[in-house]
């Protein structure tokens, strides 16, 4: 992916390639239930420099189109469609896009692409069109598209609280990570849905947060029903201790130096997929919004 951050947002324009990094959840925590089903959450977000790549074709006739469409999604409930109509409609605007989606990042694996993919709609489509919404509004538009989404926009690592829709900006180390991907998706919803999920967890402030802290209360139930998951761990905890990101089904390891990273790389078994990526200070398209 390489993301080198950009400080100013006149680099960015019509003609630029524009990230969607993926996320780590380095702890994942489930502290409580609201009384409308929805999960509260204690999480610390890393973005990585790996991921999706859009972008974008000014159209003239209000149309919102994905000209590159995943296989058995359908383009009217792709987040990325989704997010540019939901910011058609908040600022009234009649100018249409075309959206090229380069997908790297796995469905159903925990690290955020599609929610990252929508995101980088929201920041770039604010910008190419010339919107001005401040990223607070973004962040409410956002959220409407799904609990990952706001971080993303908020474009810093973060610890989060609520269903991840409150977020406090945190300073991270520059560290690398190992991700290995189990070549299949995990439902997001049998995972919170399942009854013996962990629900009880303490919580935390932001102050009291170290690396290294914690665990991700929906490794156990993920698992437990995906074999491969379990297995994908076990041989990632044969070179540093690791664990899964959000509710699957990716798994990763973390290392100060790139080399160490490399090593363990070298040492998965044979048809097992795994890549290496830098933590990132920052969201690469931070600068787009204020």
């Amino acid at each position: 992916m390489n993301t080198a951050v950009q400080g100013d947002a006149r680099t960015w324009g019509w003609e630029s390639a524009y990230p969607a990094p993926a996320k780590l959840n380095l702890f994942l925590h489930v502290i409580g239930r609201r009384p409308d089903g929805y999960h509260l959450l204690q999480t610390l977000f890393r973005f990585l420099d790996h991921g999706d790549t859009l972008r974008f074709s000014p159209r003239s006739d209000g149309a919102v189109r994905l000209l590159t469409p995943l296989p058995g999604v359908a383009p009217e409930s792709d987040l990325t469609v989704r997010a540019a109509r939901c910011l058609q409609e908040r600022a009234a605007h009649r100018v249409g896009v075309d959206i090229y989606l380069e997908k790297k990042l796995p469905l159903g694996g925990g690290l955020g692409g599609g929610s990252s993919d929508a995101a980088t709609v929201l920041l770039a489509l604010n910008h190419l069109w010339h919107l001005e919404l401040p990223r607070p509004e973004l962040q409410e538009i956002a959220l409407t598209l799904g609990a990952d989404v706001p971080v993303f926009v908020f474009g810093r690592n973060a610890f989060a609280e609520g269903i991840g829709e409150t977020l406090h900006a945190v300073d991270l180390p520059s560290t690398w990570y190992l991700v290995l991907e189990p070549p299949l998706q995990v439902p997001t919803a049998t995972i919170f849905g399942a009854p013996e999920l962990k629900r009880d967890s303490l919580p935390i402030s932001v102050r009291q947060w170290r690396p290294g802290f914690g665990g991700n209360d929906l490794e156990a139930v993920a698992v437990s029903r995906f074999p491969m998951i379990a297995a994908h761990l076990a041989c990632l905890k044969t070179s540093a201790p690791a664990r899964m990101s959000g509710s699957g089904a990716c798994v990763f390891a973390e290392f100060p130096q790139r080399e160490q990273a490399d090593e363990a790389l070298r040492q998965l078994p044979r048809g097992m997929r795994g890549w290496i990526a830098a933590g990132l200070s920052e969201h690469p398209l931070l600068a787009l919004a204020s």
